[in-house]
């Protein structure tokens, strides 16, 4: 078998891992799970699990890191598909809703990721998580740096782009987070998607020149 081949068979194998945690993990939840578990959807024996990843937690990274690619994903398209700054932070907004409604599983992950990065040894996952993270952060950095430039944003109200950057996450994944823990037959509490959308409207007000 040549290297190439013998990559690819460690890689889907791998992929394979993670599909099962996730089957596992989001069944039963993370802490009620095991590793035997794991290996049994995967079909495949305990001590080979232990060759790809070397405890729970780093398939929990695994999967966190999906979790973050997917976001990513989502991020570039709604990004490309805007003109203007103020159009691509909207955008931006709308998707990171669209995925915690559309993909729970991986949007709760993703809360979760403090919880299981190494930084004091950081592992190759917990290095892929940081790098993803930066990636994301950094789409919206350039979104509001391109509002800055094109006119859209306010440039006394964006001073400085990465603060801006964060203050807009926080407050979305705040309502998001609050709108969760209410069901939809709650009449005191507003519609989840009315309250995204009210979010959105005063971030652009605050942001406009």
């Amino acid at each position: 078998m040549n290297h190439s081949r013998r990559t690819e068979e460690k890689l889907n194998r791998r992929e394979a891992i993670l599909n099962a945690a996730e089957t596992v993990f989001f069944d039963k939840g993370y802490e009620r799970s095991s590793m035997q578990e794991i290996a049994q959807q995967a079909e495949l024996s305990r001590a080979l699990l232990y060759v790809y990843f070397k405890d729970k937690p780093a398939i929990m990274r695994g999967i966190i890191l999906r979790a973050g690619q997917a976001l990513n994903a989502r991020f570039e398209k709604v990004i490309a598909e805007a003109d203007t700054g103020m159009q691509q932070v909207g955008n931006i907004g709308r998707a990171y809703f669209a995925f915690s409604r559309e993909q729970p599983n991986y949007f709760d992950a993703l809360t979760q990721v403090s919880a299981f990065v190494e930084r004091e040894q950081p592992d190759d996952l917990t290095l892929e998580l940081i790098h993803c993270g930066e990636q994301i952060m950094q789409k919206m950095v350039a979104c509001l740096e391109h509002g800055l430039r094109d006119g859209s944003l306010s440039k006394e109200r964006v001073s400085n782009p990465t603060k801006t950057a964060f203050y807009l996450r926080g407050s979305l994944h705040g309502i998001i987070m609050q709108a969760r823990l209410h069901s939809a037959e709650d009449s005191d509490h507003p519609d989840m998607a009315e309250m995204v959308e009210y979010t959105l409207s005063m971030q652009k007000h605050a942001l406009s020149p």
